[in-house]
């Protein structure tokens, strides 16, 4: 893996543009990054709950409003 960064430094720059984004945007939602509960598998609870926000909001924004409604 390291051999193909060096190849093409260009990789490194395309999973910053497409894997960071989300981590970064999670991040802002919840408030700068800091869980709200204790303990492990009430972390892992919130932290699946963030993400499950991300997708939703990302679906709405690309497929939008008015399909969810016509879909109904």
């Amino acid at each position: 893996m390291e051999a193909r960064i060096y190849a093409d430094p260009n990789l490194m720059r395309i999973r910053r543009c497409t894997v960071e984004h989300p981590f970064g945007t999670i991040k802002r939602m919840s408030g700068g990054g800091r869980f709200l509960t204790r303990g492990l598998r009430r972390v892992k609870a919130e932290a699946a709950l963030s993400v499950l926000a991300f997708n939703i909001i990302r679906a709405t924004n690309t497929v939008g409003t008015g399909a969810m409604i016509q879909g109904s």
